[in-house]
């Protein structure tokens, strides 16, 4: 994202530096939570009931109370119930596992992981979290995010952060995040244009100065899509934190730019992020078709119709 030519529109639209910059970098964190670190966009995915926890593993007396902390966290802002199932007589119908792994395991550049099980790209089915002893402290709210279907590893001040501001709580960013991703407005299967406006104005509704927020907010998104332009056609780039994690391919991102066409074609298509346009939508649908993307053939099949 160009965060300098941000900073220096903002600050003449808005009267406090600092404040035009926390926001300005609000908006970027908000965009790219939507990244996969491939170098490929993700659709929102989500849980749909009560999450039901079992924790076990290498001195899991040590890490219970902490790891439990984090994932209440992060349920009680979702508005989700946890319910801890471990060493309980219903611990088989635990649909979230945490496993507290010998120091030794995993790997040194990626100490804990969590797998996210979904049929379709739209609702989480179960969730897998390892975390290695020695940093399941540091790991837990990391992951915890993860767990409720947050992907991305965003630049800004949020604990999903490579270099994590915080590690023992959730930050501003991670409830804003979490509030919009369980909020009715909110939807499975949703593409990154139809989920940033819920996003955004999450983060408006904190801003206090709401009017120009919102000003600053829609700027920000015609300068996304033209970026977004760009990247799906071929000339432009994935958000520069996805490329500093090192994980990004080359696979990742063709493929990235085949969503992103599709994406575009949606967002033209329902007036998401940028004003309704038929002929642009018709334009990168078709740019995903020929790309292969199934769901851009069906919905130019309808479209057309």
């Amino acid at each position: 994202m160009r965060r300098i030519c941000w900073g220096l529109l903002l600050a003449a639209m808005w009267p406090f530096g600092a404040m035009a910059d926390e926001f300005d970098n609000g908006l970027a964190t908000l965009w790219e939570v939507l990244w996969h670190q491939s170098g490929t966009p993700t659709r929102i995915v989500r849980w749909e009931g009560d999450i039901r926890v079992r924790l076990h593993g290498v001195n899991i007396a040590a890490h219970r109370e902490h790891t439990l902390q984090a994932l209440r966290a992060v349920t009680s802002e979702a508005g989700l119930k946890l319910i801890d199932v471990s060493g309980q007589p219903e611990e088989l119908t635990a649909n979230l596992t945490v496993e507290i792994t010998a120091d030794n395991a995993l790997e040194d550049n990626q100490p804990c992981v969590t797998y996210l099980d979904f049929k379709s790209e739209t609702k989480i089915d179960s969730a897998v979290v390892q975390m290695r002893s020695k940093d399941a402290w540091r790991c837990a709210y990391h992951e915890a995010m993860h767990v409720m279907g947050v992907r991305g590893h965003p630049a800004g001040q949020t604990v999903l952060s490579y270099f994590p501001w915080k590690v023992d709580s959730l930050m501003a960013l991670d409830k804003v995040m979490l509030r919009a991703w369980y909020s009715p407005r909110m939807r499975g299967g949703m593409t990154p244009f139809e989920a940033l406006p819920v996003l955004a104005d999450e983060l408006v509704a904190t801003a206090p100065n709401k009017t120009q927020a919102s000003q600053v907010r829609d700027q920000f998104f015609a300068i996304t899509v033209q970026q977004m332009h760009a990247y799906a056609n071929g000339q432009g780039d994935v958000p520069a934190v996805v490329k500093r994690s090192g994980k990004a391919t080359t696979e990742g991102i063709r493929y990235g730019r085949a969503e992103m066409s599709y994406f575009l074609g949606i967002a033209y298509m329902e007036g998401v992020t940028t004003p309704r346009d038929s002929t642009q939508a018709v334009r990168w649908l078709e740019r995903a078709a020929t790309m292969g993307s199934r769901g851009a053939q069906a919905k130019l099949g309808a479209f057309k119709q």
